[in-house]
């Protein structure tokens, strides 16, 4: 448990914003304790990319005390330093996408809809968090920046696409982060790096994405170090907006208060391998274990492993029109398109390709997982699966491309984990489930019904509790 005697970039977010808001301690002090850590650790780990110049981020931390000094209304991370993923624009930064071809992007001009939020609740953005490029697959790699890699590994990967961020946040360099996840980009790194990452239901968090603002297909979520702050987050980046169709939540800053749950007379359904898939047996034993731990204190687990027939054809047919909706312009004006990755541009032509039937049968299909899962979770608490089907793997591999015995032929069948539930429209919190026996973390997802983000939040926190694995310091770097 972090005391207020451990240095400032091991304690909760929580902890942090009410020390500032109280005046016990000052946001410059919490800022130059981050900086010092980035400075301490960035170098290893490429979590962080494009930094604000030093003293840009110590005067907007001395403006921070200044509004607690006048007694001003302060939002619910005011004070808290920050970075947003590099494929969202903020202004007076460069939003290079992981691209070779936007390594020379000047400073966006405007804030996303996501920046705006942050700020708005007081948040203090000091730079972007590294990402694949284009926020392709959930490994952490691109030609501009290079590799995050896991600060309990050094030698792994962080995750992705919101590697950065989830690096960032264990390591201490950040307190909080957002991701986005349309296929695990927040919760496999998550996983990874032994943090919390919360898919949230479509629509929690408000988008300024152009195109179909109507598709729940890809979100914005919060990453943190245990679901508490997580919720803190959310608090601050949920909520209705005119420009999101999909948004709904009245009252963003109420999820901060988590109700307390006991995981006695909670009843968890319990997938071994999302409905069929390879997974790894060191995830397996810990899988196991975690469960054995959750029946001990209290929880009542069933076996469970719902019906995911046609759902990787829904999600793939989705995922690869999404990408030609954002990404056709972008390859058709470029005279040099090899300069994108090659699945990349593969995903846009194959977008591209996409009939009106396909489609339709997705969507149909997409539909019904919805309805199976909210029949299942009418009559238990949560689901919960694995959150990967490996560990963090070697940081030289582009994408994992076997499975206890079973090979891939595209870099997203790994995924599928994640994907599955993706085609559900619930919610998904990964949070710490264990360690193989070599140390590396292993990531438990657990699904709540539709728009109970909140609750699910506090299973989660009720989990951290019952396992004892949040905030732990990672293994490969110092402390």
């Amino acid at each position: 448990m972090t005391t207020s005697s451990d240095a400032l970039h091991r304690w909760p977010a929580r902890a942090l914003a009410a020390a500032i808001r109280e005046r016990r301690v000052s946001a410059v002090e919490v800022m130059r304790a981050h900086l010092d850590r980035i400075d301490q650790l960035n170098d290893s780990l490429n979590a962080i990319v494009s930094p604000l110049p030093r003293g840009t981020a110590l005067a907007m931390a001395e403006e921070a005390d200044r509004a607690v000094a006048r007694g001003d209304e302060l939002g619910p991370l005011h004070g808290l330093p920050t970075a947003v993923k590099d494929l969202v624009d903020v202004a007076g930064l460069p939003t290079v996408h992981g691209s070779a071809v936007h390594a020379d992007a000047p400073p966006a001009e405007h804030d996303s809809v996501l920046a705006e939020r942050l700020r708005g609740a007081g948040a203090l953005i000091i730079g972007k968090t590294n990402t694949p490029e284009m926020g392709l697959g959930t490994l952490t790699f691109n030609p501009v920046f290079g590799i995050t890699r896991n600060p309990w590994d050094l030698t792994r990967h962080a995750g992705g696409s919101s590697g950065g961020a989830a690096a960032a946040v264990a390591s201490g360099m950040l307190p909080i982060a957002d991701g986005s996840d349309s296929g695990g980009s927040i919760r496999y790194p998550a996983a990874f790096c032994n943090v919390v990452g919360l898919r949230p239901t479509p629509g929690a968090v408000p988008s300024g994405r152009p195109g179909n603002a109507w598709s729940p297909h890809g979100v914005l979520g919060p990453m943190a170090r245990d679901s508490a702050d997580a919720a803190l987050l959310l608090s601050g980046i949920a909520g209705h907006d005119p420009r999101w169709p999909l948004s709904w939540i009245q009252d963003p800053y109420g999820l901060a208060r988590l109700d307390e749950l006991d995981l006695r007379g909670l009843r968890l359904a319990w997938s071994a391998d999302v409905g069929g898939l390879p997974i790894d047996p060191e995830i397996r034993a810990a899988h196991a274990r975690a469960r054995a731990a959750l029946e001990s204190a209290g929880a009542a687990v069933v076996d469970r492993e719902p019906d995911f027939s046609h759902a990787d054809r829904a999600w793939e047919t989705i995922e690869m029109f999404e990408f030609f909706s954002y990404g056709h312009e972008r390859v058709d004006a470029l005279s040099e398109a090899g300069n994108y990755r090659e699945d990349f541009l593969r995903n846009v032509e194959q977008g591209r390709a996409t009939s009106a039937r396909a489609l339709a049968e997705a969507f149909a299909r997409r539909t019904d997982l919805f309805r199976d899962t909210a029949r299942l979770l009418a009559d238990v608490d949560a689901l919960v699966l694995p959150a990967t089907p490996v560990p963090p793997p070697p940081a030289e591999l582009e994408w994992v491309p076997e499975i206890d015995g079973v090979r891939f032929d595209r870099y997203f069948r790994w995924q599928l984990v994640a994907n599955r539930i993706t085609a559900t429209g619930h919610p998904a919190l990964v949070t710490p489930g264990g360690f193989t026996e070599g140390g590396l973390p292993v990531g438990l997802q657990v699904v709540g019904p539709s728009r109970g983000d909140a609750r699910l939040l506090a299973m989660g926190a009720a989990i951290e509790t019952a396992l004892g694995l949040v905030g732990r310091a990672p293994a490969a770097i110092p402390g």
